[in-house]
């Protein structure tokens, strides 16, 4: 899995949760740009933290207990 394929999942956890955390700084009536800017960051952070933890899942060849327990996935192994 390549680069492209990391950029892609960052931004497919990034943008809609900015988009729900610009959501709720809308609702609750403050619409500065410091809390949209505050949203942005906080969502670019919580997306960086998730796509690490999903590269050093694959990295370390860890097994996935979701993927595991779906029908049809067996447990082969990446070739080296």
């Amino acid at each position: 899995m390549g680069a492209i394929f990391w950029i892609k999942r960052y931004l497919l956890a990034a943008l809609p949760l900015f988009a729900i955390l610009a959501a709720v700084e809308w609702f609750k009536g403050s619409t500065t740009t410091n809390d949209y800017l505050s949203a942005a960051v906080w969502a670019a952070i919580a997306a960086g933290i998730f796509t690490y933890m999903a590269w050093r899942r694959f990295r370390n060849d860890q097994a996935c207990a979701v993927c595991d327990s779906l029908p049809g996935v067996g447990k082969v192994k990446k070739p080296r």
